[in-house]
Order: C-alpha cells, then sequence, then structure tokens
C-alpha cells in the first residue's frame, strides 16, 4: 500500500460519514433521486450513481480497491469538499443541499 493509497483512504474516511447500509437506504427514497445532475434524456443522476460505487467501496476489503476505486474516493473527498462550502443558510434538513451530499456518503447533520 502506497502513501497515497492510504491518504486517500483517510481522506474518504473523513468524508464519507454514513455507513453502506445507511447509503444503501437513503438511496432509495424519493428525495435521493430529485436531486443531482442527470444525463440528456434522463436516468439516474451523477451523485446516485455515486452513492453506489460509495456503497461497494465500503463493503470491500482494503485490499481489494482497485485503481477505479481510489480515483472514485478522490473525486468523493473533492466532492464533499466543494459542495460543503456551499451550505445555505438556515436548516438545512430538507434541503436539496443536504440531499445531494447524502448521494455522495455525507450527512451534514451527521457528527
Amino acid at each position: 500500500m502506497s502513501d497515497d493509497e492510504k491518504q486517500t483512504r483517510d481522506d474518504f474516511a473523513d468524508a464519507v460519514n454514513m455507513t453502506a447500509s445507511e447509503l444503501r437506504h437513503w438511496l432509495d427514497t424519493d428525495e435521493s433521486k430529485e436531486v443531482g445532475q442527470k444525463p440528456s434524456g434522463g436516468g439516474e443522476s451523477t451523485g446516485h450513481e455515486s452513492g453506489r460505487h460509495i456503497i461497494r467501496i465500503l463493503e470491500e476489503k482494503q485490499g481489494d480497491h482497485t485503481d477505479a476505486d481510489y480515483a472514485h474516493m478522490r473525486k468523493v473527498v473533492g466532492y464533499v469538499a466543494r459542495h460543503s462550502k456551499q451550505r445555505p443558510k438556515g436548516d438545512v434538513h430538507d434541503t436539496p443541499w443536504r440531499w445531494s451530499l447524502m448521494n455522495w456518503g455525507h450527512d451534514p447533520e451527521k457528527h
């Protein structure tokens, strides 16, 4: 394991604060499916697809992570960092902002 892989895993663990089970349950909700960029013509949003990949990463053994998994972990860390900075004022519980972050495995209300 390289230092870069360890750093990526540590950053991913800091960004993703939902368990695979919590994320799986969330992705089944209407709110989860309402948010995010969808390809032209409809279909699954980028964030929703990301959530499914995150579940696979969380459920895999560390030694089974592929280069694509590490690339996705870095993408998740970047998205969570950027999107977190755009927090709206007031109660965010039932907001598309929170729902989008949750699709990426991060619940801003969870500590």
